[in-house]
């Protein structure tokens, strides 16, 4: 029997009914963008169709084998116990039916540029008064009891925060674990930033996203001399769609994605666009051996004379511009930042 692929967009449902039809229309538009598949999505609870349902619906459109993709950032319990568990059951069931499960969106170049394209939305309406290294933005996350999940938020709101080089990053969480909204708005408002940017990393609204927007206004009633600016979630943005539809590809092509994926001389990651595709080189290799007494012994190509100040006044003097050696570091983007970037002990 010829194989017949389907896509099944997995969701967690909502009590919430935007949130749901929010769900639903970016699986619409991912059937839009992938015409040569039956495409059906389904929620675990809450909502309506179910996973089964949906894969009843490829079943009776002739699939036989499902590419099953979870509409979530994360993978926590749900991504990683739930969902699958249901896929399972359904294929133990239906003899002759496969179903492969892909990676969740996870922190992924697109998704960065997603949400740093939501944070210039908000930055763009609320206007060039506060320069970016006043402003301070606070992520929240969903918030699990998984630290390493919550650790992906963390790091979200760095790449974000070095991206755009705002004065400040804070991350908090909408449940579940610390710091929770309230109180990491009133902590952030303590440190002297005229504007604070409020981005909850959500895919989609819900009863959270509307707390966190009420949390927010709370603090800037609290806090009147702050502006406060609410940032959109992600929602259904081109960039999100171009990763489910990645992980739905890379279950056919077989890949498992490493951490290169993130890497700035591969991707365009916010902020460090200029390096994309500079040749990776080691910035080591003048002192490859030193220590050994055969640090010198091999020629450079380049005369002799030069090796001996390397080591006698620290390091501070040949980082962030080019020195003798026919290579250099990249010029930071945010080298003047008023917050630093110094090497501690250089000034």
């Amino acid at each position: 029997m010829s194989e017949q692929l389907g896509i099944m967009v997995c969701g967690h449902g909502s009590r919430d009914e935007n949130a749901v039809d929010e769900f639903r229309r970016a699986a619409e538009a991912l059937r839009a963008r992938m015409p040569d598949y039956p495409v059906e999505y389904g929620y675990l609870e809450f909502a309506t169709p179910i996973i089964r349902t949906g894969l009843d619906k490829l079943r009776e459109q002739g699939v036989n084998r499902v590419l099953a993709v979870p509409g979530m950032l994360f993978a926590a319990g749900h991504a990683k116990n739930d969902i699958p568990s249901v896929l399972n059951t359904y294929a133990a069931n239906h003899d002759g039916f496969r179903i492969d499960y892909a990676k969740e969106a996870g922190i992924d170049a697109k998704m960065i540029r997603a949400a740093g394209e939501r944070i210039r939305q908000a930055l763009d309406a609320a206007g060039p008064s506060v320069p970016v290294e006043e402003t301070l933005l606070v992520v929240v996350g969903r918030g699990a009891s998984d630290p390493d999940a919550n650790s992906n938020v963390a790091k979200v709101m760095r790449m974000l925060w070095e991206g755009f080089g705002f004065g400040w990053g804070e991350t908090a969480y909408s449940g579940v674990t610390f710091p929770l909204v309230r109180p990491a708005l009133e902590h952030a408002a303590r440190l002297g930033f005229k504007r604070i940017v409020v981005f909850p990393y959500f895919l989609f609204t819900g009863i959270l996203v509307k707390r966190i927007y009420d949390q927010t206004d709370e603090a800037a009633a609290k806090f009147p001399d702050i502006e406060f600016v609410k940032a959109p979630y992600l929602n259904d943005h081109p960039l999100v769609l171009d990763t489910l539809q990645e992980r739905v590809e890379q279950i056919l092509e077989g890949e498992t994605a490493m951490n290169c994926a993130l890497c700035k001389y591969r991707t365009q990651i916010l902020g460090f666009e200029a390096e994309v595709g500079l040749p990776q080189e080691s910035h080591h290799h003048h002192v490859e051996g030193a220590g050994t007494g055969e640090a010198h012994s091999h020629d450079h190509g380049h005369g002799d004379g030069h090796h001996h100040h390397h080591h006698d006044h620290g390091h501070d003097h040949h980082h962030g511009h080019g020195h003798d050696h026919g290579h250099h570091h990249h010029p930071y983007p945010h080298a003047d930042h008023p917050l630093g970037p110094k090497t501690l002990g250089s000034g």
